[in-house]
């Protein structure tokens, strides 16, 4: 295949034009300056101090997703010796630490519940080139896998390595993370993970009436550290811990800062659709011209 110079033109054209339309439809998440979360948006605190490591809203959780683990699984206490993350079939998980004083064991171990932060401005739906994500008016962020083309840029971008992918499913494989439920959510329920919590450990609720709750106990009980986790980290998110051990001991990140991430990365994502759809055009119509050239060049040759 030869193409000669007007050709070649007429393709750069064509890939401005794609690439101005890519870009048009970039992910732009809400990364407005003044945008600070659906104001009736929903949430879960959860008081690591309360939580005994039961598990069983992992079991609730599995449950309700049917994905599908072994009940005996549920019983292993052994489990959490290692430190987990997310996985295709797990979207919570619980994690203990012995939390340290002056080198020495201070108090008992630390249930941490894990899961899906659900982001006010989450990264993974401003870094999806296919919007597969969503930030719905209930607080929650969810996934659709008919939108998703396998990028898997989402888990790169989230800061809490969250989403997992079925590298299993070698013809429909998906993103997978925690909803918060969002189905029971929709039909006036709970999370699955809440409802069966023995301890009251964590609840739902509208994420203010949370913060107002978070806010109680930490002044009615000086045990507490001064922190509400996730209420400013990386511009807020929807679930929320409160401790009374320092939570850089409990496996949190606490170098993320209160900005939220799309609003750091806007200008660059920006510039992606241009990097993945006009550049490779423009750089296929130089090679075509050149060796349209070449093939020339090697014809007038005797």
């Amino acid at each position: 295949m030869s193409i000669n110079r007007r050709g070649f033109l007429k393709l750069v054209a064509g890939a401005g034009v794609a690439g101005v339309a890519a870009t048009v439809g970039a992910p732009q998440a809400q990364a407005s300056e003044d945008f600070t979360g659906h104001p009736d948006r929903f949430g879960v605190l959860c008081d690591l101090s309360k939580c005994i490591g039961c598990r069983s809203c992992e079991e609730a959780c599995d449950q309700v997703n049917e994905l599908g683990k072994d009940p005996t699984y549920f019983a292993d206490e052994k489990v959490m010796e290692t430190t987990r993350r997310s996985a295709h079939n797990m979207f919570t998980f619980v994690n203990k630490f012995q939390p340290t004083k002056d080198g020495q064991p201070d108090g008992g171990p630390v249930f941490v519940k894990n899961q899906c932060m659900h982001c006010d401005e989450p990264a993974c739906f401003s870094a999806c080139l296919a919007k597969a994500f969503d930030k719905t008016p209930e607080g929650a962020v969810v996934y659709n896998s008919w939108k998703c083309i396998g990028c898997r840029y989402c888990m790169q971008a989230c800061p809490f390595y969250i989403p997992a992918y079925e590298y299993h499913e070698a013809f429909t494989p998906r993103v997978r993370k925690c909803t918060m439920c969002y189905d029971r959510i929709k039909e006036g329920g709970v999370p699955g993970c809440v409802e069966i919590c023995p301890m009251d450990a964590i609840i739902f609720g509208k994420r203010s009436d949370l913060l107002k709750i978070a806010t109680k106990r930490l002044l009615n009980d000086g045990g507490y550290e001064d922190h509400i986790y996730g209420q400013y980290e990386v511009g807020g998110t929807c679930w929320m811990y409160i401790s009374k051990k320092p939570f850089d001991q409990l496996g949190f990140k606490m170098n993320l800062g209160t900005t939220a991430l799309p609003k750091l990365t806007y200008g660059y994502l920006a510039t992606i659709p241009v990097m993945h759809i006009t550049l490779p055009i423009i750089l296929a119509g130089f090679y075509a011209i050149t060796k349209g050239r070449k093939n020339g060049q090697d014809k007038g040759v005797k």
